[in-house]
């Protein structure tokens, strides 16, 4: 069977997306700045922002699955002011531009891209980093496909607990539906190997929620005692923020699930 190489592959969802692989016979060799201990993938050391073990990672490969991002907000679970003015573009960007040209090079015969629902009206630094490295996947040469999903249900628990010690949580009345990654996972490796290329159906969650209700169910499940201050949000400003309700395929997984899974011992919201 042909080889897959997958990039970000010891992320959330890229751990989701191997398991995925391997389960269902495919040979898989997993890109990482150093290798892991899980012995059903082949290891290939290196980074992406540098470009470091990136050719030889290539050789032989007939699939790479993109997975890979870098996201400050995501990594500490939190925005700071210089979010809004800029975001490193050394792996996303550059990084992406690298890998498309070695997989010419090397003859890959498709590049599947995993990027995020919303991005043309997203106004945040990191959204436009994002759209800059999809055009980019976009206007190669390559045989190649775009997944957009909708933000992970880690991340809106990750965002979440770093506020958890205010006594009031001001959250959008917005409507928004993330996305548990197992579920990703599936549609992009469906996608990856479908014969389909292009840019695919937008990928979300089943629920179509405001975020302040998301932030209720996720307060009920952890046992906390805070107040809910809804706010109203334009729909622009909202669209910028990423705040947005996916078009396209839905996941299985719902976040009072979610939440149930992640948080056993708490009463969680019906």
């Amino acid at each position: 069977m042909a080889l897959t190489l997958v990039t970000g592959g010891t992320g959330h969802l890229g751990r989701d997306i191997v398991d995925r692989l391997v389960r269902n016979g495919h040979r898989v060799r997993l890109f990482a700045r150093s290798k892991g201990v899980r012995p059903d993938v082949d290891w290939a050391v290196g980074d992406l922002a540098t470009g470091a073990g990136l050719r030889d990672a290539l050789r032989d490969v007939d699939t790479v699955i993109n997975a890979a991002t870098y996201s400050p907000i995501a990594r500490r679970g939190g925005v700071r002011p210089v979010d809004f003015f800029k975001s490193p573009s050394a792996v996303d960007v550059e990084g992406t531009e690298r890998l498309l040209s070695l997989c010419r090079e090397q003859s890959v015969q498709h590049f599947l891209h995993v990027s995020i629902v919303g991005l043309d009206d997203a106004t945040l630094p990191y959204a436009r980093v994002k759209l800059a490295g999809e055009r980019l996947v976009r206007s190669s040469a390559l045989s190649w496909s775009v997944v957009r999903a909708m933000p992970f249900y880690y991340l809106l628990d990750k965002m979440l607990a770093g506020i958890a010690w205010l006594p009031v949580w001001p959250m959008p009345t917005t409507p928004f539906n993330p996305v548990d990654t197992t579920d990703v996972a599936d549609h992009v490796v469906a996608c990856a190997f479908d014969g389909t290329r292009g840019v695919r159906a937008e990928f979300g969650g089943p629920e179509d929620v405001s975020v302040a209700t998301l932030a209720g169910r996720y307060r009920d499940a952890r046992g906390l005692h805070r107040k809910i201050l809804p706010i109203s949000m334009s729909e622009t400003k909202a669209r910028g923020m990423g705040f947005v309700v996916s078009r396209g395929v839905r996941g299985r997984v719902a976040w009072a699930d979610w939440l149930q899974r992640r948080y056993p011992g708490t009463r969680h919201a019906a």
